[in-house]
């Protein structure tokens, strides 16, 4: 198969979607790699590694010619005149967060769009978003720490241990991988770590896998407000799996409460955001204040790590990549876990949730049902 290599464009993402290494797997295996030239030098990669290893260098509309497409993040309005019929794309889509021209795009011009977050392991866990999620989670303690200090408009209070006694208070909203990463980082400075999870029976488990110094908190509005009141940062680490918008679970009201220079870090942006008063960030334009709160909702945050961010993506993603490649379609159809990665397939939207995300119901079909007729 032809397999196309993308740089990426959205501000500030470093990654890519393959190592040179991936490459030389994807090649010695009889598949022919095109990479849009410079795609992996953010990730410290040159194009002669990527020759090296046995791809073809390409401007971007050889790259985007291929059969399956692979990046990182969602396409940009300027890539969508790429899109083509039966092409597949692989990559982080995030449909019911992003311009909803996007998913209208990809309708329009029948592209087999396949995302990252939405392919389910036989666990049914999400093995393709776990490893950035880990990223974007361990950081989000440090970018609260950075904006709480004085110089950078927060309220002064250090995340951190100081002569044995912690300091701040960080309430982590959701016990997922992106919360658990949070959890750890945080208390592991030394700030008095709360983690919110809607299942008291996981305390004992999240104290085992994070710290004992973590305290576990049942989710609820109620008490959510209480804690979110005297918190110096909030991380939200909401997940809805299937790709569902992420509910608000923190109120605009709540972040008024809050004291002036607290810190939020919303990670469910990606995802339309778990905090109500949350929109989307760059890197080169990270942070806004709503009710004198300092908000940190970059899309991309992995993005800021790329050594270490695309190292640990594509080791998960390239045994996909492999299937893909050496089976098409067919990789898929025989695959319902693999398969629940298809979002939009000939025209239709194949995930329930994001199709009611943005009432789109009419174009929804099940992707086993369009397999069935095909």
């Amino acid at each position: 198969m032809q397999i196309g290599l993308i740089k990426e464009i959205k501000n500030n993402e470093n990654r890519v979607a393959l190592t040179p290494a991936a490459v030389r797997t994807l090649t010695d295996a009889g598949h022919q790699v095109l990479v849009e030239y410079s795609a992996g030098e953010g990730s410290a990669f040159t194009d002669a590694d990527y020759e090296a290893a046995g791809a073809r260098m390409v401007d971007t509309a050889g790259a985007w010619s291929a059969e399956l497409v692979l990046k990182v993040k969602e396409p940009l309005e300027s890539e969508y005149g790429y899109f083509r019929p039966g092409q597949m794309l692989f990559t982080y889509l995030h449909l019911a967060g992003v311009d909803p021209n996007l998913t209208h795009a990809l309708l329009e011009n029948e592209v087999t769009a396949i995302a990252y977050e939405t392919v389910r392991g036989p666990d049914g866990k999400l093995p393709l978003l776990a490893p950035m999620s880990a990223v974007a989670g361990s950081m989000s303690a440090s970018v609260a720490r950075h904006y709480l200090a004085k110089f950078a408009g927060g309220k002064g209070v250090l995340l951190g241990r100081i002569m044995g006694e912690p300091h701040g208070k960080v309430v982590v909203i959701g016990d997922g991988v992106v919360g658990q990463h949070a959890a750890h980082a945080a208390v592991g400075g030394g700030a008095e770590t709360y983690i919110f999870t809607l299942f008291e029976e996981r305390f004992d488990e999240l104290r085992e896998q994070i710290s004992p110094d973590v305290i576990p908190v049942l989710s609820s509005e109620e008490t959510i407000r209480e804690h979110v009141r005297d918190a110096d940062a909030v991380i939200g680490a909401v997940l809805l799996p299937g790709g569902a918008r992420a509910p608000h679970v923190v109120s605009e009201d709540m972040v008024a409460s809050m004291q002036p220079g607290s810190v939020i870090v919303d990670v469910s942006i990606d995802q339309g955001g778990c905090i109500e008063t949350s929109r989307p960030t760059s890197h080169s334009d990270p942070v806004y204040t709503v009710h004198d709160v300092i908000h940190y909702c970059v899309t991309n945050m992995p993005g800021a790590y790329p050594m270490s961010a695309t190292r640990a993506l594509v080791k998960t993603t390239l045994p996909y990549v492999q299937r893909l490649a050496d089976s098409g379609m067919g990789a898929l159809a025989s695959d319902p876990d693999f398969a629940e990665g298809v979002n939009t397939h000939a025209g239709t939207l194949t995930i329930k949730s994001v199709a009611e995300a943005l009432d789109l119901p009419h174009r929804y079909r099940p992707f086993a049902e369009l397999m069935e007729t095909a």
